[in-house]
């Protein structure tokens, strides 16, 4: 099986992107392993499929994998690589895109190699990530390694957890992002975001991701981040978001409401891999 593929990025979080409409595509767990593998592989940290819609109200599905294999819901950065690969691709001119994922309908609009995307309404309901807990609260006292952390809990179409932290560069990311991706609180496991508030207009961020580990970028972890700084009334409604690999602006009015993400997108190179 020949496949045609595209490498993208978006502020450094590294994707490959295969459209599954012009060609017949069928992956299961290994080959996607093999592509992430940045030694023997392509490399990514996530890959993308390009599908026809099952919905009448998108013009295109959107399934994304994490590299261990395992497909998750949403991915903010590889929406916004989405976005500029089907125009490239001669799959739609339009510059507003309403699209299908696992998490639910977003909206992407193309300006240049900046996309915004609408990412829809987050959610703070335990359910909905799942988290497990006895009520719904801003924030939630979560043991970890025999240390207890005060985490904020949303849904932005996928699972996020979201610590305050004095200084990310000091944060231990890579040992307590993985015992909280893994807690037993979150039995779908979960993202996990380490935020230094700067001001009310500007935040750092790392983040350590379900089923990759840390990455330079999280487009879903910015948009969570700020939406949990600003039900704890610690952030402004448009928010600079600061990653290792660049910024994204993320603009959110409140509760019940839509949030918007803004940032670039990138093609790297095209290529082609063969499966016997």
């Amino acid at each position: 099986m020949l496949i045609e593929f595209t490498k993208m990025h978006g502020l450094g979080n590294d994707f490959v992107v295969i459209d599954a409409i012009t060609q017949t595509i069928s992956l299961n767990t290994e080959q996607i392993r093999a592509m992430a593998d940045r030694h023997f592989g392509i490399g990514c940290d996530q890959l993308l499929l390009v599908e026809e819609s099952t919905n009448p109200a998108a013009d295109f599905r959107y399934r994304i994998f994490n590299a261990d294999g395992g497909e998750v819901e949403q991915c903010g950065n590889g929406a916004r690589c989405f976005a500029l690969f089907v125009r490239d691709k001669g799959l739609t001119d339009k510059t507003i895109i309403p699209v299908e994922t696992a998490g639910g309908l977003i909206e992407l609009k193309v300006e240049k190699n900046q996309v915004s995307v609408d990412m829809g309404v987050p959610s703070f309901q335990p359910d909905k990530l799942p988290f497990l807990t006895d009520k719904q609260a801003k924030t939630y006292d979560l043991i970890v390694n025999s240390t207890e952390y005060a985490i904020g809990a949303v849904s932005m179409g996928n699972p996020h957890a979201v610590l305050l932290v004095d200084n990310v560069d000091l944060a231990d990311v890579e040992k307590i992002g993985a015992a909280i991706e893994s807690h037993k609180q979150f039995p779908q496991r979960v993202n996990v975001g380490f935020v230094e508030i700067l001001n009310r207009d500007e935040i750092r961020l790392r983040v350590y991701e379900r089923g990759a580990g840390e990455t330079l970028a999280c487009g879903t972890g910015a948009c969570a981040a700020v939406a949990v700084g600003r039900l704890l009334g610690k952030l402004n409604e448009q928010v600079t978001v600061f990653l290792k690999g660049g910024s994204l602006t993320i603009n959110w009015s409140g509760e019940g409401e839509h949030l918007f993400m803004t940032g670039p997108a990138t093609t790297v190179f095209h290529g082609k891999i063969n499966f016997e």
